[in-house]
């Protein structure tokens, strides 16, 4: 009997066992180690969609519903993604100051960080276009020759070779994109604002974006040089030279009239 109780074991002594089991194999760690970068993630996601909610509440709930399924004086807002909100906010054509054939850009009044947080919040209804990164937008490496044909073709019927903008039908135009954030003109391609067609990875890969941007950036840059001359939206120089012609000879044919006139008036007295 003597045997047999001091073989007994201790009532710790499997607890001890099963500790040594997870430090062998790092399961000791997991039990006890802090929460993953991908919980911390997950919970400041969490915040920002909280955060952002309440923001859409004040200034957005009234026009496109308290849930963003639209109504009768604004569109519903899912599925229409992060990078809808961060263009639309982010240029001040969102809060709209009133309604209108289209919707200018003004001063923002929101910060970056407000943004981001209604973009969460915009997101979490419904999947959609994300917000570009520094690299897809950066014209670093892109085909500047290759995007001024793809800006030709797809783009210039609206907004000018160069980018000038112009006017459409029934009060609408095409903005400017001179002087535009990289960001910007990168989620209006994915997102298609307001009278704009949108241009979805399926038809304009990211690559040919950033090949536009590049483009616009070497037309438009603070860097580019302008040999001179009335640009004349920036169509080149047979429109210059069209410009020239028209009214250069409209004038020598107006002195021509007057000398002609002068000329019979000082024969008849």
């Amino acid at each position: 009997m003597k045997k047999l109780s001091a073989r007994r074991r201790h009532p710790l002594a499997a607890v001890v066992v099963l500790l040594l089991a997870l430090a062998a194999t790092g399961g000791l760690y997991a039990v006890f180690a802090p929460a993953s970068k991908a919980q911390a993630d997950e919970t400041a996601q969490s915040l920002a969609i909280d955060e952002g909610q309440k923001l859409y509440a004040v200034g957005c709930a009234s026009c496109h519903g308290t849930g963003g399924q639209g109504t009768s004086d604004g569109p519903s807002l899912v599925g229409v993604g992060a990078a809808a909100v961060d263009f639309q906010v982010g240029t001040g054509r969102m809060p709209a100051q009133q309604p209108g054939a289209q919707i200018p850009k003004k001063k923002v009044i929101y910060s970056q960080a407000e943004i981001d947080q209604l973009a969460a919040y915009i997101a979490s209804l419904g999947a959609g276009p994300s917000i570009p990164t520094k690299s897809q937008v950066s014209p670093e490496g892109a085909d500047i020759a290759k995007g001024g044909e793809l800006f030709r073709t797809n783009c210039a019927q609206c907004h000018n070779f160069t980018g000038k903008g112009g006017a459409l039908t029934h009060g609408k135009f095409a903005p400017s994109l001179e002087g535009v954030d990289p960001k910007h003109i990168y989620e209006a391609m994915q997102t298609g604002p307001q009278n704009m067609p949108s241009f979805p990875d399926t038809t304009l890969s990211s690559k040919n974006k950033q090949d536009i941007i590049a483009y616009l950036d070497a037309v438009n840059g603070d860097d580019t040089e302008n040999p001179g001359g009335l640009e004349l939206g920036g169509l080149g120089p047979v429109s210059e030279g069209l410009f020239g012609w028209i009214f250069g000879l409209g004038t020598l044919v107006a002195v021509a009239v007057w000398v002609a006139a002068r000329t019979a008036k000082a024969k008849k007295s």
